[in-house]
């Protein structure tokens, strides 16, 4: 007995996408438009090996430390992280203490 596929056909209307210019795209909170950056993110990290998973831990910052790293919206932890990495990294190098 052949086995029936659990996909089911598309009902995307594909005429429709494909007549709609840039202009007619609703960008909203919810759907905002793509950043590059999360594209590119998406294309490098495939194949690689997984991060290893972050630690959760309880951090005191200096309030106004907290608000400009927040003031660049969302990600700020991910900002966060990576300033302490490059740190951590730079510190590292031959010939520092």
């Amino acid at each position: 007995m052949k086995k029936q596929s659990s996909s089911k056909a598309s009902r995307t209307d594909w005429n429709r996408i494909r007549a709609q210019r840039d202009s007619d795209i609703a960008i909203t909170p919810e759907h905002p438009e793509a950043d590059v950056r999360h594209i590119v993110r998406a294309i490098v990290r495939r194949g690689l090996e997984p991060v290893p998973p972050k630690a959760s831990i309880s951090l005191r910052v200096d309030a106004d430390v907290l608000d400009w790293f927040k003031s660049a919206g969302p990600g700020y932890q991910t900002r966060m992280n990576a300033v302490l990495r490059a740190y951590k990294e730079a510190a590292a190098k031959p010939g520092r203490k």
